[in-house]
């Protein structure tokens, strides 16, 4: 214990004074985590998960205007922003290019007139089909158009079009439930004006309420898939802390792998050989220092989430209830991102050739394993390769616990998976010293 824990002190005491190395390390994951919070946060305004600015100009000023306003302004997804009848379109889709809103809504001058006409017309063809100038001979229904922010993305734009089609086809069904109602208590006047006997009075077939159009007899409930019926969206926090925390953690494999390659090329690696202290004792004393360092590392950037990110504006960082766990995850993924250091530093015959491959390989994992781009907006077969990526491992499994309140048995096979890594990476690396050493004997 004694010789390892010397080991440990020489592998801190030696990374405590590269002083630009340790800011690296620390500063570099902790400033990604606050750039990407914060940059899709501002996103997630383009995609509809954030509060948006929608321009509504009301040419009509009627009924149908004040329901569409009224419908939209109980959503808490938009922040309606009236402006002036007069206001043409150019203004409106300059302001839109401009940035200052997401999309704009022109309701038309005379919409409310002219649906009370559709209506009418309708109904009347209905109690009359062989009268001739029906609906289906009827002009082109007037428009509601609504302009776009060309950065908004297209299935926004669908989500959108789609919930002002539901609010305009609930107005529908509550006009022609109220024409359909007058018409009807004409109708049975009428024919009961025709009857042989004492006329009834004017008005004595009950009439219909209009409200009933508007009813529902279907609702759809979207429900978030979550264990124990707990549901929560995760937060732009709560996807980048872990993401960018991982990162992080496995670009301690240009360090580590650069510090054998030193020591080997500088003879200290020697030198400590002919003390009396076994290869394993060695390796095993580098992989506890740089996991340790791993560890400082992820804690900080958590009291970022939950400290820092919340005075720039983002929602506090909120990790689930199973901490064991996450500790657990986190280690594993440490243990993964040295083992890989160690084969690094084995393969690699330059300092040059360990940073430049080290580094491009733990991006190129962290654009597998979803730290970039989710794994489900990938090609088919990249979201195949991604299942092979470590990165992809952890951040499954702190996912899992930070969102889906998940337990320690839910995430042991991302454990199972990222300790497999850290053996067989040591393994081939522990293989690789040992025949380079006697090649040099």
């Amino acid at each position: 214990m004694v010789k390892l824990g010397a080991t440990i002190a020489k592998e801190l005491l030696l990374l405590f004074r590269d002083r630009a190395g340790l800011l690296v390390l620390f500063l570099m994951p902790a400033a990604l985590v606050v750039v990407m919070a914060l940059v899709q946060e501002n996103v997630l305004k383009t995609t509809g998960e954030a509060g948006i600015r929608v321009l509504f100009i009301d040419r009509d000023g009627e009924a149908v205007g004040r329901a569409i306003y009224e419908q939209l302004d109980r959503s808490d997804a938009v922040q309606l922003v009236s402006a002036s009848g007069a206001m043409d379109d150019e203004s409106a889709q300059n302001a839109l290019a401009d940035g200052e809103y997401q999309f704009s809504i022109v309701v038309p001058q005379g919409l409310t007139v002219s649906l009370k006409e559709r209506v009418a017309g309708q109904i009347a063809h209905a109690f009359a089909p062989d009268a001739g100038g029906g609906s289906e001979d009827a002009a082109s229904p007037p428009r509601l158009t609504v302009y776009f922010d060309p950065l908004v993305q297209g299935a926004f734009r669908a989500a959108v079009v789609n919930a002002l089609r539901e609010i305009v086809l609930a107005l529908e069904m509550e006009m022609k439930a109220r024409a359909f109602s007058e018409a009807v208590s004409r109708q049975a006047d009428r024919v009961l004006g025709q009857m042989p006997g004492p006329k009834p009075p004017a008005g004595a077939f009950p009439r219909i309420d209009p409200a009933w159009g508007r009813h529902r007899l279907l609702e759809i409930q979207a429900r978030q898939a979550s264990r124990g019926g707990f549901e929560r969206l995760p937060s732009s926090v709560q996807q980048n802390v872990p993401a960018w925390a991982l990162f992080g953690i496995f670009f301690i494999v240009v360090p580590m792998g650069g510090s054998l390659i030193r020591e080997r090329q500088e003879g200290t690696l020697k030198r400590l050989m002919s003390l009396p202290v076994s290869h394993a004792a060695l390796l095993l004393g580098k992989v506890l220092a740089y996991v340790l360092v791993c560890l400082c590392q992820f804690g900080i950037i958590v009291l970022m989430g939950i400290y820092v990110l919340p005075l720039l504006g983002t929602p506090v960082l909120e990790m689930g209830s199973a901490y064991g766990a996450i500790l657990l995850v986190v280690a594993s993924a440490a243990l993964a991102a040295t083992g890989y250091g160690i084969l690094l530093g084995a393969v690699a015959r330059t300092y040059e050739q360990a940073s430049m491959f080290g580094a491009v390989s733990v991006v190129i994992a962290a654009a597998l394993g979803g730290i970039m781009i989710p794994v489900y907006a990938m090609p088919e077969a990249m979201q195949e390769i991604s299942r092979f990526s470590p990165l992809a491992w952890g951040l499954n499994a702190l996912t899992d616990l930070f969102v889906r309140e998940g337990s320690l048995g839910s995430v042991l096979p991302e454990i199972s998976y990222l300790l497999l890594f850290f053996a067989a990476a040591t393994a081939v690396g522990w293989w690789r010293f040992v025949h380079r050493e006697r090649r040099d004997l």
